[in-house]
């Protein structure tokens, strides 16, 4: 009886849940739906070709504060695991000397407790986890972000004004 009893409530759930799935899809016009998919859901088209990665080597400005820097090169094939971390042969602090590579930040030789550390940080070491390599391509959404400075600079002339 118990199983019934269950199986009667897991049977109302779903239909309850198919419900108000359908109320919610057909309320909404689909017009008013923002997507960035180019063709219809049961359409598979053919995906858009990969963009290029930048290679400039050339320091990007950063967004916001505390943002990770983004990686100005090709990192294609490098090895990035728990024997081996290909950045390092650059970013290390014994290695920015020979390879002029900004040195990484003291930050990873840190460990949660803020102790520093003879060697990267556990917590540190899969550099892709934050850091980057950008593409050449467009915006799949307009960005309308005005950094810091300039909304102090914007101020501070209005009021010379």
């Amino acid at each position: 009886m118990k199983t019934f009893k269950l199986m009667s409530l897991i049977g109302l759930l779903a239909l309850g849940s198919f419900v108000m799935t359908n109320a919610v899809a057909t309320s909404i016009p689909e017009d008013k739906i923002d997507t960035l998919r180019l063709a219809p859901i049961d359409i598979e088209p053919t995906p858009p070709v990969m963009q290029n990665v930048r290679n400039t080597d050339i320091k990007e400005v950063r967004n916001y504060p505390m943002q990770p820097p983004v990686i100005p090169h090709k990192i294609d094939g490098y090895q990035l695991d728990l024997k081996v971390n290909k950045c390092m042969a650059c970013h290390a602090r014994s290695r920015t000397g020979e390879s002029q590579a900004p040195m990484v930040s003291v930050t990873h030789y840190m460990d949660r407790d803020n102790n520093f550390l003879a060697e990267l940080s556990p917590r540190r070491y899969f550099c892709t986890q934050c850091h980057v390599p950008q593409l050449d391509a467009k915006l799949l959404v307009e960005n309308d972000f005005v950094d810091m400075d300039h909304l102090i600079k914007a101020n501070t002339e209005q009021k010379k004004h």
